[in-house]
């Protein structure tokens, strides 16, 4: 069995690569969080086992490789705060797209924005991606502002691009960052 994946964001935030063991915390986080997570995360609505949970992250750890996605826990002085990770990685033309979520106790404290950066720098240099995209609901200001505040380009609106729940559409905002314009030395744009 391989080590996971462990990136240093700060001396008190960690990403560690998603295992079978952190099926608990997280699932203990969307069932106790469900309002502020359920907002905008279509899934939280169909999680309603620890069974749920784990069969998830089953799915992201015993991916083939050619469909293998990175998927870390954040952890903040060793607990567990959220999830960040990458989908819809397209190899061929070298382009990932990022996704989020924090638990509530841990927002307004920069994690997200410090854990998006470190995780294009992992796709710029280690995984060899030219291109990394995040895609926000447009009301969901708290979200679009990480790609923002790290020097993404605004491409525009996906119209109805994501199925919330209680069946309502919503428009995303989509940006995008090019290793060209990442400067792995800082971790900032160029």
């Amino acid at each position: 069995m391989k080590e996971p994946v462990v990136l240093q964001v700060d001396t008190n935030l960690v990403l560690k690569e998603l295992e079978g063991s952190d099926a608990p915390s997280i699932f203990e986080t969307i069932d106790t969080q469900r309002e502020h997570l359920g907002k905008w995360l279509p899934f939280v609505e169909f999680t309603r086992e620890l069974s749920d949970t784990e069969k998830y992250v089953e799915s992201v750890i015993q991916a083939p490789k050619e469909k293998f996605e990175f998927v870390f826990c954040i952890l903040k002085e060793g607990n567990f705060a959220g999830l960040i990770g990458f989908k819809d990685t397209d190899r061929q033309n070298l382009r990932s797209e990022m996704g989020y979520w924090l638990s509530e106790k841990y927002l307004k404290q920069g994690i997200i924005t410090k854990s998006a950066k470190t995780l294009c720098t992992f796709a710029f240099e280690k995984m060899g991606m030219n291109r990394v995209q995040i895609r926000c609901a447009v009301a969901n200001y708290s979200s679009k502002k990480i790609p923002q505040r790290l020097g993404f380009t605004f491409e525009g609106i996906e119209r109805e691009g994501e199925l919330l729940s209680g069946n309502t559409f919503t428009d995303l905002e989509v940006y995008s960052l090019l290793k060209s314009e990442f400067a792995s030395e800082s971790g900032t744009p160029t």
